[in-house]
């Protein structure tokens, strides 16, 4: 219970400030910036999500970084797009946890080994307080895995299925 306890005050004490820190209005528009550039060279589509904290159920039940982005993945319809192939790259600032979540039409193609060197690349970026290099480079090789694998055919425009702007919490 204790360790409940300790955990919901980490996740609290980081909410506001360090999302606000980390990832400021700026950043955020230049996030959404790339990622509508990104999406015009692919048929995919990406999504960032930035929580400095989990929901209070989720600490009480003791749940995990990976089980909240799953959760956003669902939450957002990344799963919801035409060629299953959404991308969703999670941060939990709280527990320094970096997630990524992809669909059953990239996961075909790409190894979970693969997302998680470019995770392992994210958090070092992070532990240097590098947070736009950071996420720069990781829609950067999503996007190249997307226009590997789903290209657009020349002349064909991508569907813009989701939001490009990052979801912040």
């Amino acid at each position: 219970m204790i360790h409940k306890i300790l955990r919901l005050l980490r996740q609290r004490w980081h909410e506001d400030q360090a999302v606000r820190r980390a990832v400021p209005p700026a950043l955020l528009a230049r996030l959404a910036q790339r990622v509508a550039a990104s999406e015009q060279r692919h048929g995919g589509e990406i999504r960032i999500c930035v929580e400095g904290g989990l929901p209070n159920s989720y600490i009480w039940r003791g749940a995990t970084a990976r089980e909240r982005a799953v959760a956003m993945f669902s939450k957002l319809r990344v799963w919801d797009t035409e060629k299953n192939c959404g991308v969703l790259i999670y941060l939990l600032l709280a527990e320094h946890a970096i997630e990524i979540v992809a669909d059953r039409g990239i996961t075909r193609h790409v190894p979970h080994t693969h997302w998680q060197s470019l995770v392992q690349a994210m958090g070092s970026a992070f532990r240097e307080g590098r947070f736009e290099d950071g996420l720069t480079q990781a829609l950067e090789e999503v996007s190249a895995l997307l226009v590997a694998h789903f290209p657009l055919a020349e002349g064909e425009v991508g569907p813009n299925e989701l939001p490009d702007a990052p979801v912040v919490s």
